[in-house]
């Protein structure tokens, strides 16, 4: 269904995408953390690969020698190419699964758009952006859980997503 926008006029989301997510039991606290947590250390043992090329790359380019090179990994997503990295392991990953990352398809949970038919590459993006978000003042964002009507942490409100479920029998987009 289109809306045509008039200028200067406020229209809000469309419902049907919200009304029609009605009635599904929402994941639990619980699965959504161990799902956060299978995939941040899926995201490290990827990463690790990724940081060596790029550091043995980054010395061969400033011209040191490969019997010089001294390479460390430093797992602590600090610097750029670990926050560029992490980023777009949780939203291509989200995206690609179509809602689920690895974790969340071993917990059997599911990110639902509130806005479109399926969760699309931006709401991906900023979904994993949004963590960030989540893990500011002590990680008041991911404890909003717990204050949210429909248990909605931070970086659900940002991407305009929920958590469900994720059974067999309920046919999700």
């Amino acid at each position: 269904m289109k809306i045509r926008w008039a200028a200067g006029e406020y229209h809000p989301h469309e419902p049907a995408c919200a009304e029609a997510l009605k009635g599904f039991p929402l994941a639990s606290f619980s699965a959504r953390l161990a799902a956060y947590a299978i995939d941040f250390v899926i995201a490290t043992v990827l990463y690790a690969p990724f940081y060596i090329v790029v550091d043995y790359l980054w010395l061969r380019h400033h011209g040191v020698a490969y019997g010089d090179m001294r390479i460390v990994v430093h797992l602590d997503f600090h610097e750029i190419w670990g926050l560029a990295f992490i980023v777009l392991y949780f939203g291509l990953s989200l995206y690609w699964g179509k809602g689920q990352t690895l974790g969340k398809r071993l917990m059997r949970i599911l990110v639902v758009s509130l806005v479109s038919e399926r969760i699309t590459l931006w709401q991906s993006v900023e979904r994993a952006l949004g963590y960030g978000a989540s893990a500011l003042e002590g990680g008041f964002g991911f404890m909003q859980y717990f204050i949210h009507g429909n248990h909605c942490c931070v970086h659900d409100r940002i991407a305009e997503t929920i958590v469900v479920k994720n059974r067999r029998s309920a046919k999700l987009r």
